[in-house]
């Protein structure tokens, strides 16, 4: 008869000893390697995140300067076009910016934004084909470039919006249906 093994004293620590202690510190490094605010003095580059929230502030900055040059060229436009201007500047106090974009009364452009000195230029910093210095010639086209600047902006925040934080993917994923809204109010409302 065949006696039984006498356990062994084991050396070291046991298995589910070493996967305990193993997935409580990837835990804890997991939890605060990302919960750390990166320091964004002159030395350090922003944050993903944050390069995308500066790009949605200042498109919407310009989208406003857009809808100002169209408001001030073509005056009958304005009860339509001012309150999603409105909203537009809205969205870019919700992306962080500190520029107050107001509409001047009878000139074609707004208040200065930061870095652009005097009034801008219908055509100035935007990334989109944008008409030509002295305004579209006609009411049809001029909501026809607004139409595509914010179908054009709200593209770019899409993609955008893969790789954003939560926070800034739900920011982003309201201002891009609010920017659909924007483009079926332009081409058919």
């Amino acid at each position: 008869m065949p006696f039984p093994h006498a356990p062994r004293a084991r050396s070291g620590p046991r298995r589910r000893s070493l996967f305990a202690v193993a997935s409580t510190a990837l835990l804890v490094t997991g939890c605060s390697a990302g919960s750390e605010k990166p320091d964004t003095t002159a030395g350090s580059r922003p944050s993903p995140a944050e390069r995308v929230r500066a790009r949605a502030a200042g498109d919407s900055r310009e989208l406003a300067e857009r809808y100002d040059a169209v408001i001030a060229a073509h005056a009958g436009l304005a009860p339509r076009l001012r309150p999603l201007r409105e909203e537009v500047v809205r969205h870019a106090k919700a992306f962080g910016s500190t520029a107050t974009s107001t509409p001047s009364q009878g000139a074609a452009g707004s208040q200065a934004s930061p870095g652009a000195p005097g009034a801008p230029s219908p055509s100035g910093a935007q990334r989109s084909a944008s008409p030509t210095a002295s305004g579209p010639a006609t009411e049809k086209d001029a909501l026809a470039g607004l139409a595509a600047a914010e179908r054009e902006i709200a593209d770019r925040r899409l993609e955008d919006l893969l790789d954003a934080p939560p926070e800034l993917a739900r920011l982003l994923a309201s201002v891009v249906a609010a920017g659909a809204a924007h483009v079926y109010l332009l081409t058919k409302g």
